[in-house]
Formats: structure tokens, C-alpha cells, sequence
């Protein structure tokens, strides 16, 4: 069936995070570093602090209470003020005629400055933050609301994510088709799951009969 919609991610998926993720970050792994009350690589609390929400990551890396909301503190009031480009190829994207909705979770200020350094507001029907240091709502809710709200079913809609465990399982669990955006190969290749490298690849999966 051809979709009448996408729903999109942003981190990872609009634009890649490591560009940007050191100098982002740079006060938070700082504190992060001199604190030191976590379990595991520190290396790798950067890494996935660039792929997955800082909840998530706290409590994956056992943060204490006092580092989580230090952490906390620092993330409400961060934003980003350089210039930033989506992927190659998302003017693809920008150009498909159906409806286009950006579901993104992170913290409300920092994400609303990404999306305004990238430019890209005025893609979207809608665009919504889920932040889960102000609400218990999950992109699942977010993603019933949009199909409540615009009468669409499940098969008339496309979500586009680089996150298994995020927005591809909520689509998933809705009956909704998937596309894994797997820029760098740094997600694991899932059997039957649809994959792209690309934004160039999109098109046949937005035109299906």
C-alpha cells in the first residue's frame, strides 16, 4: 500500500549525533569523568550516551542517585547553537508528498535547538518531543495518538528509526511498517527487518502496492 505517512526519528536517523556528540557533551562527560560513581566503560557511557536516551543509560551504568541528577541538572538547560546538516539525502525525504511527523526522545530544550539548527521545522505536520524527565509517554503512545488523531491505519503509515528497541519495537507492537536507518552498520542486521544506508533507498518502501 502507498503511505500516507512517515514518522521519523531524529537523532541518528535526520542527522548522525557523532558530529556533533563531543563538543554536545563536553560539560556532561566531564562531570560524568570527575564524579566517577558509575559501573563500566567510560568510553562506552559516551558512546551510548550519543545513541540512546540518558535515562536508559543511567541506570544501564548504574549511576548514583547524586551523578544522575547532576546529570540531569546540566541536560534540562543544555542546547546547541552551531550549525548542523541532516544526512545525505534526506531532501528526499523532504520532497515525498505524504505527511511527515518527527517523534524524537530526548530533553525538550536541547531537542527543539537541534531541530532548529538542522532546519528543519517546516517538514513536519507535527513534531513531538518526548522527554521522559517531564512525562511518562513513550513514542508507542506518541505514534497511537498520530493515528488516532489523522484517521490513518497501521498500513498506511511508515516509521523510520535507528533504534531496535525504541521506535522500530513501538511501531512494531502497532502493526506499523518499519524502516531501520542503519547509516554506519552499527545496528545488528535483524532477519526480516527492513534496512537502509540511505535515505536514497526509501522509495520503494513508501510506493508498495
Amino acid at each position: 500500500m502507498r503511505k500516507k505517512a512517515i514518522i521519523l526519528d531524529l537523532d541518528n536517523t535526520i542527522y548522525p549525533v557523532s558530529a556533533i556528540g563531543e563538543k554536545l557533551f563536553k560539560s556532561l562527560f566531564a562531570l560524568i569523568e570527575e564524579n566517577g560513581e558509575y559501573e563500566g566503560n567510560f568510553e562506552e557511557i559516551k558512546n551510548r550516551i550519543m545513541r540512546q536516551p540518558f535515562q536508559v543509560v543511567a541506570k544501564d551504568f548504574s549511576f548514583s542517585e547524586q551523578l544522575k541528577a547532576a546529570s540531569l541538572e546540566l541536560l534540562s538547560g543544555l542546547t546547541y547553537e552551531d550549525k548542523m546538516e541532516p544526512f545525505d539525502g534526506y531532501e528526499i525525504i523532504r520532497n515525498m508528498p505524504c505527511k511527515k511527523y518527527l517523534v524524537t526522545t530526548g530533553f525538550t530544550k536541547l531537542q527543539h535547538s537541534k531541530i532548529k539548527q538542522l532546519d528543519i521545522s517546516r517538514d513536519f505536520e507535527h513534531i513531538f518531543v518526548v522527554d521522559p524527565s517531564e512525562s511518562e509517554l513513550t513514542k508507542k503512545d506518541i505514534f497511537q495518538k498520530i493515528l488516532a488523531a489523522h484517521q490513518y491505519s497501521p498500513d498506511e503509515v511508515l516509521v523510520i528509526g535507528d533504534d531496535l528497541h525504541s521506535e522500530i519495537q513501538a511501531a512494531n507492537e502497532l502493526g506499523i511498517e518499519t524502516v531501520l536507518y542503519n547509516h554506519n552498520g552499527e545496528q545488528p542486521e535483524v532477519k526480516d527487518q527492513k534496512t537502509i544506508h540511505s535515505f536514497k533507498e526509501i522509495v520503494p518502501y513508501l510506493n508498495e502496492e
